[in-house]
């Protein structure tokens, strides 16, 4: 399996390259060259595999020759054996059609978790194999930061540098960064900026020949293909246990960067039955708009209680609009710089009928988010987070047919946000024992302005060369 890029102009790279590199020297992000498809029985036997197991059934396909089958199960039992469930990833249900697939059982309460406690040993095998170190830079609305730094703390070879946008963040979310006090860990605060411009600077270091080629610079956020790879994973084992592939599923993904739900559209080119994915956003609505009109045009990021949301231009959302548009690099490529040069786009016909044909949307407000909170509390007993709130919403709202389970994906953790759920129910959900010292720990962090050459800067006084 090999990987190309979005915008056609980069060397193909196979499954390591492409997760050293993270974002393709053109700008683009990677994909495989073609979607593995597995049959119903094949996928049939997959139920009941312990979740290792099935990951490493799942995600052999995109690896290759990179790693052995072996190599990878021992990489996934390594990666899976630190959370805090048996079933990794549980199912929960709500009522008669609705569940929640709980994604925080990790060491850092967020679905991040899920992806980024294999990358980071991913890093380590093909850094090992290659030589050289990997100076990481990623930006963060909240919770992929904490889970990038507790995946490559104290990892030989590696440096990572993680922005985040002062203020903006919840509490548990800044300190989950800013306590690793390892030495190969930089967290950044932004001051006057939006996970937007935070992820801008991010974008434009992989462009800037002056860093590349001083540093191996590499990405945590889904912009990174493996990332996004191991995300599939936790879409075969909800649709396995309510029935497929004999039985259809659909999935309410709570949705910012658009990783996430993407990685439910490649469950689907993979075979899995995909009945919907309902796309749920807040009013930091561009997915929402572009996904019902065609409008993809960014606006003005409003903050919310649902921070890792609050998002106007969604990275992932180029690589549906490449598979749907024919895999044009070129007009892909177009495309992005019309985006990029004015922050407006329209989708051509070809990618909003593609996208129609698996993709729902819905926006929720404050007052929606509050309802699906008080609803899961009221009616199972179920505390959830913001982000899963909004997610729920969208799965009640959006009317799909009742003999069709939906599953809405649990992001995070509810105390990591315990102000807006204590709001809505009245009851304060408690931090895990596990970090129960999260708010006595001591704290390290640089403040920056949000400007690209002061975090350039900063990043090459500190990072070890290629």
């Amino acid at each position: 399996m090999d990987y190309i890029s979005t915008r056609g102009a980069a060397p193909a790279l196979d499954f390591a390259g492409a997760t050293l590199a993270g974002l393709a020297g053109d700008g683009g992000l990677y994909l495989p060259r073609h979607w593995p498809r597995f049959t119903e029985a094949e996928i049939a036997a997959m139920a009941g595999l312990p979740y290792a197991q099935l990951a490493q059934r799942v995600m052999q396909p995109f690896v290759g020759d990179s790693l052995t089958p072996q190599r990878l199960l021992e990489l996934t039992t390594a990666a899976y054996g630190r959370f805090a469930h048996a079933a990794v990833t549980p199912l929960i249900q709500l009522d008669h059609q609705h569940w929640l697939l709980e994604l925080f059982h990790g060491p850092t309460l967020a679905f991040k978790d899920v992806a980024l406690q294999l990358l980071g040993l991913l890093f380590e095998e093909f850094l090992t194999q290659r030589g050289g170190n990997l100076t990481i830079v990623g930006a963060t609305s909240g919770d992929t930061g904490s889970a990038a730094i507790d995946a490559v703390a104290g990892r030989a070879g590696i440096d990572i540098f993680m922005l985040h946008p002062k203020g903006r963040v919840s509490d548990v979310q800044r300190r989950q960064m800013t306590t690793v006090l390892a030495a190969n860990v930089h967290n950044i605060a932004l001051d006057h900026a939006s996970f937007d411009d935070a992820q801008a600077i991010v974008k434009r270091m992989f462009g800037d020949r002056g860093m590349i080629g001083r540093f191996a610079i590499g990405a945590v956020n889904s912009i990174n293909w493996a990332r996004l790879m191991a995300q599939v994973v936790y879409y075969f084992a909800a649709a396995l246990q309510l029935g497929a592939p004999a039985r259809q599923v659909a999935f309410a993904v709570p949705t910012g960067n658009f990783g996430d739900v993407f990685a439910g559209y490649v469950a689907a080119q993979m075979g899995l039955p995909v009945a919907r994915l309902i796309v749920a956003t807040n009013v930091n609505d561009i997915l929402h708009r572009a996904l019902g009109s065609g409008d993809y045009s960014a606006g003005t990021v409003t903050p919310t209680a649902a921070p890792s949301m609050d998002i106007q231009v969604s990275s992932n959302f180029e690589r549906l609009l490449f598979d749907l548009g024919g895999r044009d690099g070129k007009s892909m490529a177009a495309q992005m710089a019309g985006f990029e040069a004015s922050k407006a786009m329209q989708l051509s016909n070809v990618q909003r009928d593609g996208a129609a044909k698996l993709f729902t949307s819905a926006r929720a407000d404050a007052d929606d988010m509050a309802r699906a909170i008080r609803w899961a509390w009221d009616g199972a007993g179920e505390l959830i987070d913001p982000h899963t709130a909004i997610g729920l919403h969208a799965a009640r709202a959006t009317g799909i047919d009742p003999a069709i389970p939906v599953v809405t994906l649990a992001t995070a953790h509810p105390a990591k946000f315990p102000e807006a759920v204590e709001r809505a129910t009245g009851h304060r959900p408690s931090l895990p024992a596990r970090i129960g010292d999260l708010f006595e720990r001591e704290e390290r962090c640089a403040a920056l302005p949000g400007e690209y050459d002061a975090v350039a800067d900063y990043i090459a006084a500190r990072a070890a060369p290629r």
